[in-house]
């Protein structure tokens, strides 16, 4: 999305994005304006207040609000559809007795959150943690207690993965950018994470089941008539096709880190097909077929289309809220806000390693992406990188982890993710923001405080 020119400097750009959020949570919290209108009408709002040019700001909206479904619809409406098949079928119910019997009842919560840092290695956070609701919200029914028992430590491991490890493009992209080698990375990033994930992730989300009692979604327990006399799938078969879009996933983001570091030529016909094959929608396509053709056998074909129309239904809105945060968010980037904020913090004098943090969770805060707040902050910093004499292989892989913590703190009301989670979780913002963006900011935090004493260790 292309910036606007703007005679507005940092600081009043800044007073406008705050104010801007401030609003929105007025609108919702105090007035109870549904989130889609309030995020369509602070978007208006936002971009009349930083001088985008009148004809421009339709084109702004449309153009942050269709990026955002372009990445997010799909993905949500086949990932819904994997999900409810899982369900109806009872393959969610096999799966979750199976980890229960491994792991014992009370250690549910760390039995998903393993579960999900071993399926969050290739798989992308949004993908993945659709994929695994249904079996978070059949443990959650079973046991009882707050449904954040179970998700946040869920989450927060998919969180975690996602940001700190390649071969997620964040971390990859940082890494080309400052020169990092990413097989130390992905070394680093995963001890890093798994701390990060336990005391962040998991005993935050115990501590939060406590205090939050949030119900299981009423889209989850409204059911659809199961064909009588079926016996639950095999484990194998539940298994299988949770795990085949993160192989077919692994096929993008491997196939995408080995041309990064020149092991293959990413021009090559081969690598573009299974890539492609990879890319998230198509990985998730092919996993709703095959599911449909392994169920085909025990279940009609009517009630296999019942079960996937259903799934549909529930999501719309959570596709519409999470638009209309990624309109926000657009708003907030064309504006040119987080450039000035950016601009801002450059030239402190910071440490390399604190300015990377620091530079990372303002535009983070600002406008967002975490995507953005990443990479745009891997090609500020790497002059400065590239200035700084003696910083060794595991000094450029601190500074990327650095990068990646500070662009998952303060995940708020212009950051789609935000409202995906809250949608599907069928949380208020205000107990989003009290559960999701402070687990987000003690993931980023802890990432960071623990690069920080790598970086002074090694």
């Amino acid at each position: 999305m292309n910036e606007v020119t703007t005679t507005l400097g940092a600081g009043p750009l800044l007073s406008i994005a705050a104010g801007a959020v401030l609003l929105l949570l007025l609108m919702i919290i105090r007035f109870r304006l549904h989130a889609f209108l309030a995020l369509v009408l602070v978007s208006i709002i936002t971009a009349l207040a930083t001088q985008i040019p009148f004809d421009k700001i339709v084109p702004t909206l449309l153009g942050g609000f269709g990026t955002t479904l372009a990445a997010v619809a799909l993905l949500v409406g086949l990932g819904a559809m994997i999900g409810r098949l899982l369900e109806i079928t009872g393959g969610a119910q096999v799966l979750a007795d199976t980890l229960i019997n491994k792991f014992g009842e009370h250690r549910a919560p760390f039995a998903l959150g393993v579960a999900s840092l071993l399926f969050g290695f290739p798989i992308f956070f949004d993908a993945g943690l659709i994929v695994m609701l249904p079996i978070i919200f059949s443990v959650a029914k079973r046991f009882g207690g707050s449904t954040l028992k179970y998700a946040l430590p869920a989450a927060g491991a998919f969180a975690a993965m996602h940001a700190l490890v390649p071969p997620h493009p964040g971390p990859v992209a940082a890494a080309e950018l400052l020169g990092a080698n990413i097989g130390l990375l992905v070394i680093v990033g995963t001890i890093i994470a798994l701390p990060t994930w336990y005391f962040g992730g998991y005993l935050f989300g115990l501590w939060a089941g406590k205090r939050y009692d949030l119900k299981l979604p009423a889209s989850f327990l409204t059911d659809v008539p199961r064909d009588t006399n079926v016996a639950p799938p095999a484990f194998s078969l539940v298994l299988t096709i949770l795990l085949m879009p993160l192989v077919l996933i692994f096929l993008d983001t491997g196939l995408n880190t080995l041309t990064v570091i020149g092991a293959v030529d990413g021009g090559s016909s081969w690598v573009q097909f299974l890539r492609m094959l990879g890319k998230t929608p198509v990985a998730l396509l092919i996993t709703v077929l095959f599911a449909l053709i392994a169920f085909s056998g025990r279940h009609s074909r009517q009630h296999l289309e019942k079960v996937c129309e259903g799934a549909l239904g529930p999501i719309c809105s959570i596709i519409l809220v999470t638009g209309a945060g990624g309109m926000f968010g657009g708003v907030l980037r064309t504006s040119g806000i987080g450039d000035a904020l950016a601009a801002t913090l450059s030239d402190t004098g910071m440490p390399v390693i604190l300015a990377a943090f620091v530079i990372s969770a303002a535009l983070r805060v600002a406008q967002g992406s975490a995507t953005v707040a990443l990479t745009t902050t891997a090609a500020l910093v790497a002059p400065m990188v590239a200035a700084t004499p003696g910083l060794s292989e595991f000094d450029l892989c601190f500074i990327v982890v650095a990068i990646a913590g500070g662009a998952t703190v303060l995940s708020h009301v212009n950051d789609s993710g935000f409202w995906l989670v809250s949608r599907f979780l069928e949380m208020d913002e205000k107990t989003t923001l009290k559960t999701w963006t402070v687990m987000e900011t003690l993931l980023g935090g802890i990432a960071f405080i623990l690069a920080v004493i790598g970086s002074l260790i090694l």
